[in-house]
């Protein structure tokens, strides 16, 4: 659901030539689908949906050790799936967006729908630090949200805070890398590209 969401933003902007979107749609669809992430899940899972989230659980013991292999085989199984439910739905605008040809550079490329990619200028360093950086903010933000020592956000719209934590961070922090936040997020469409035929310049 909350990857669906997302990469139909995406696919939306990119293959109807930004008429019918822009990067301000992009950045509200993945807010807002983090948002029916957490209403939807949260209750079931806790809302697991970045290995980030689940490591930070486990390393402050609020999660055991045990499931977070599988948190992550599920997590990046979720977003491939969700990638694959993309494809299928904008899959007419694709490849009439392509050319025929699916590139992952270029003035017709289309794999920046499925998975994020950094700007031309951005050093191996500069991209690590800058999702270090960004996913920190959020993973640090997220536990003052759920710590009750701190003002308590109202019952009920802890999932709408986090949504609008997710809007900001990629309003400030998107320009290098995309602003991805999230290892299942990235991975798991990116081997959907790979194997829908982008092909090997998907993790180049």
């Amino acid at each position: 659901l909350l990857q669906t969401i997302t990469l139909s933003s995406a696919a939306q902007k990119i293959t109807f030539f930004e008429t019918k979107g822009n990067l301000l749609t992009s950045y509200l669809g993945g807010a807002l689908a983090v948002m029916a992430g957490i209403y939807t899940a949260g209750g079931i899972s806790g809302a697991h949906m970045n290995p980030a989230f689940s490591l930070a659980m486990c390393l402050i013991e609020q999660f055991p050790w045990w499931k977070f292999p599988i948190f992550v085989v599920v997590q990046t199984l979720g977003s491939f799936i969700s990638a694959g439910a993309v494809y299928i739905l904008y899959y007419d605008a694709i490849w009439h967006y392509s050319n025929g040809t699916l590139t992952v550079s270029g003035p017709r490329e289309t794999a920046s729908i499925f998975a994020t990619y950094p700007a031309d200028y951005v050093s191996i360093v500069n991209g690590f630090l800058d999702q270090v950086i960004g996913t920190g903010v959020l993973i640090v933000v997220v536990m003052g949200i759920m710590d009750t020592r701190n003002k308590a956000v109202p019952k009920g719209l802890e999932p709408v805070v986090v949504a609008l934590l997710v809007l900001s961070i990629e309003c400030s922090m998107g320009a290098n890398c995309g602003c991805p936040l999230n290892p299942a997020r990235d991975i798991g469409p990116r081997l959907f590209t790979y194997l829908a035929g982008w092909g090997p310049e998907v993790f180049r």
